[in-house]
């Protein structure tokens, strides 16, 4: 009977005995999973009594799951914030501690907690910067700091593989290669055209809107442009920043260089669709064109005449209001176009900027260059409306065509003789009239 009524309690212990090694093995490994309550979790747990620790022994579990989880996402997101930062070594240094306070299980110390045993709100460190040690600037992000050191260098590692020029920048190489695709994106929402890149369009609009952001600090004349703005200024300085290599001619803009340097070049990258002239200059291939379209689209505003080039009506106009704006420096003449002043400097200077790429013979003037040039080549583009003659010279062409007209266009005043030529009249006044005042008259 007696062991009988003992065996019980004996079979009652080795369930104890059971159930208290399955204790013992949860909180053994409770505290190889949790990471961030660390030892003081563990100890908690060890000191509650064991019908409790089998009773939540499900709550426990499901907290360590929710506790791994937190941790993984918490380091994925620091995973992420590193690589956005990109800055040399503070992620890394940053992150190291990050995950040592999660190994630590000392790390929550009773020093991290306030009076009331809430943890102290974590103090975000400066952020540190990065210095050009070329000049004073710094940046917060490592890749900035390398496209701004390619301003020192001048490394252009981005190459175009249609025409082999290189930029600093992606996206400079980028909006580059729609001058090769032709694609133009940006569209303007007033008239429907088209341009390739943002700033490009931001200036045409302008044209619509009227507005002139830019604005001469000296004489308060605005600008659409920056560009333009700063070629304006250069003429308040004086400053005429590029210079020709071959001759020493300085220019306002860069473009005006060019120009000029095909002059010596002989470079003519402009062509006629229509008939085999080139020229130097884009507008110039413009206002040939319209010999061939016959259009006119610049009317005077003094008489019925209608001109091909803008230049051509400004210079006609002057016939009107006897204007001569542009005044020689050494000397008391104006004349009506600059070009024809530049023309008139020669005379002072000496200059002589044309240059013969046959003989060597330098002009004053690029219309004598041209003129020289068809004693080489034998071209003679001026021909006869009567007959099939052709000519070198417009002037001798002229002269031809009298045989056919009869015209005799210059008069001697003081005795009515008429002349073909204006070398005949000269010659006539000085034989006959050398003590009078005799002048030459064309018949008009």
């Amino acid at each position: 009977m007696c062991s009988l009524s003992y065996s019980p309690p004996a079979k009652e212990e080795v369930c104890w005995s059971e159930k208290e090694d399955l204790g013992l093995n949860i909180i053994v490994k409770e505290e190889q999973n949790i990471t961030v309550k660390g030892e003081e979790e563990a100890f908690r747990i060890k000191q509650e009594e064991e019908e409790a620790v089998i009773e939540k022994e499900e709550d426990v579990t499901l907290k360590e799951e929710k506790e791994h989880f937190a941790v993984k996402e918490e380091e994925e997101a620091i995973s992420m914030k590193e690589e956005e930062e990109d800055v040399l070594g503070v992620e890394e240094e940053e992150t190291e501690d990050l995950i040592n306070i999660r190994e630590r299980p000392d790390s929550h110390s009773d020093s991290s907690k306030s009076a009331s045993g809430e943890p102290d709100p974590e103090t975000p460190k400066p952020v540190r910067r990065l210095d050009c040690s070329q000049c004073n600037k710094s940046f917060k992000l490592s890749r900035y700091l390398k496209i701004h050191q390619r301003t020192h260098t001048r490394e252009k590692p981005f190459l175009c593989s249609q025409c082999g020029k290189s930029f600093t920048q992606l996206w400079s190489l980028n909006k580059h290669n729609r001058i090769h695709t032709g694609e133009k994106p940006y569209r303007c929402s007033h008239c429907g055209n088209n341009f390739r890149s943002s700033d490009k369009l931001k200036e045409h609009e302008r044209t619509h809107t009227g507005e002139r952001p830019y604005h001469c600090s000296l004489c308060g004349k605005s600008f659409t442009q920056l560009g333009s703005l700063k070629e304006h200024e250069r003429k308040h300085s004086g400053e005429k920043s590029f210079q020709c290599s071959q001759c020493g001619k300085r220019f306002l803009r860069s473009q005006q260089l060019k120009s000029h340097e095909r002059i010596h070049t002989g470079e003519k990258p402009y062509h006629c669709t229509q008939c085999e002239k080139s020229f130097t200059q884009l507008g110039s291939l413009n206002k040939h064109n319209r010999i061939h379209t016959g259009e006119k689209p610049y009317p005077c505003a003094y008489c019925p005449k209608r001109f091909s080039g803008s230049q051509d009506l400004k210079s006609h106009e002057r016939t009107h209001t006897g204007e001569k704006p542009y005044h020689c420096s050494q000397c008391e003449k104006s004349f009506t176009q600059s070009g024809s002043l530049n023309k008139h400097n020669r005379i002072h200077t000496g200059e002589k900027p044309y240059p013969c790429a046959n003989c060597g013979k330098r002009f004053s003037r690029s219309q004598d260059l041209k003129s020289h040039e068809r004693t080489h080549t034998g071209e003679k583009p001026y021909p006869c409306a009567h007959c099939r003659k052709r000519f070198s010279q417009s002037h001798d062409l002229k002269l031809h065509e009298r045989t056919h007209t009869g015209e005799i266009p210059y008069h001697c005043s003081l005795c009515g003789n008429d002349f073909f030529h204006l070398g005949s009249l000269r010659k006539h006044k000085k034989r006959k009239h050398s003590g009078d005042v005799c002048t030459h008259v064309p018949i008009a």
